[in-house]
């Protein structure tokens, strides 16, 4: 189910946006085959990892004489392959996209890293914090006279790489519509983070925004925009930009907006935080979601994952779902004709390796021999 069924991806292991990447993909039907190493994995053990549900497993020792091979005669059956190895290494481990295309010409060869396949960092290590530094995407996160403060690791490793190289290899499918040829998709987390600061560089450049961080208007700068602690130590979240929001924010908190601040007048706006803090401390979290339950103020509760699971709007949604006993984040976007399945539990290296090599002709003698020779298990 879903609308990519009938497309099939050779993931090589790896870690963080790699596994998301094919996530993603499989959430939305393709067939996923990944290439686990003998020992895989990363912070979690691969059965309770959401990264890896909905997959098929073939255990594969990709430094075995004979491996490389087995890759190759995949990669022919295969729409796409996706890697997230470090510049060169799928070329010395004989998987580079040369040999690989010319296997198979349609191919689109996916590949996730963080500084991208040139340039002076390009063989660098890198985590997500790394990458988001040097795209100017982590300086703007912060509260003012603070540090900048680490988006958890979602801006690249999850929507500046993961995100974009499924969205570059979709594109990538969609031109060989054309072309009859694939290609070689390059998914920089650098880049992609990047990407994602367009928006800032345009206010930036219109005089709206400033390098001093936590002054502006979408960086805790504006009082109106911003998260507020409540009467039970929780918190709110206040997104009452536009001034008809505004209006409803101070009607909720009892507020004058006559005996306030202009909104937009970032002189007043120390006064106008100590009037909202103020009032928000007055009831609880759950109180408060009750006042701005009937309005459009843009004000939510702050929940905790947990707590996320379980609201009412997420439940009628379907946005979270069981799967092999863990609840966890349900595939998107959500499809008219043809819906997404409720993904699989991660499968268990080397769990489909018989299976997936007969499927992809492979003759019992042939898979008997990879087995005694370690090439798979």
């Amino acid at each position: 189910m879903g609308p990519l069924e009938g497309m099939t991806v050779i993931e090589v292991a790896s870690l963080g946006p790699g596994p998301f990447c094919a996530m993603v993909l499989a959430d939305l039907g393709a067939r996923v085959i990944r290439l686990d190493r003998k020992l895989s994995g990363g912070a979690l053990p691969i059965a309770i990892d959401p990264l890896h549900r909905g997959r098929e497993s073939l255990t594969l020792d990709l430094k075995c004489p004979g491996s490389a091979e087995v890759v190759l005669r995949l990669v022919e059956r295969a729409d796409v392959l996706l890697e997230g190895f470090r510049p060169g290494v799928a070329e010395r481990l004989g998987i580079g996209p040369d040999v690989c295309l010319a296997r198979n010409s349609r191919l689109v060869y996916g590949r996730v890293t963080g500084w991208g396949q040139e340039g002076p960092l390009a063989a660098r290590a890198g985590h997500d914090i790394d990458y988001i530094a040097l795209a100017g995407a982590l300086h703007p996160i912060g509260r003012a006279g603070g540090p900048p403060v680490p988006p958890l690791n979602l801006v690249a490793d999850f929507g500046g790489g993961g995100m974009l190289a499924a969205l570059g290899i979709l594109a990538a499918l969609w031109e060989r519509q054309r072309s009859g040829l694939g290609q070689v998709v390059d998914a920089a987390m650098v880049d992609g983070s990047a990407l994602l600061t367009a928006m800032f560089h345009g206010m930036r450049a219109a005089g709206l925004w400033t390098d001093d961080r936590g002054t502006n208007l979408l960086d805790s700068g504006a009082p109106f925009y911003d998260c507020y602690e409540t009467a039970d130590g929780r918190f709110v979240a206040v997104g009452a930009l536009e001034p008809q929001f505004y209006v409803a924010l101070c009607s909720g908190l009892g507020l004058d907006p006559g005996t306030l601040p202009s909104q937009y007048d970032p002189s007043g706006w120390p006064v106008l935080r100590e009037r909202f803090a103020r009032a928000f401390r007055s009831r609880t979290r759950d109180e408060w979601e009750e006042v701005f339950g009937g309005m459009d103020a843009c004000v939510a509760p702050v929940l905790t994952m947990a707590e996320a699971t379980l609201h009412p709007h997420n439940r009628v949604r379907g946005t979270f779902v069981d799967v092999g006993g863990i609840v966890q984040p349900g595939p998107a976007p959500r499809f008219g004709r043809t819906p997404a399945a409720v993904p699989a539990p991660a499968a268990v290296p080397g769990e489909h390796t018989a299976k997936v090599l007969a499927d992809f002709g492979f003759t019992e003698e042939e898979v008997a021999g990879l087995l005694a020779g370690l090439v798979v298990g």
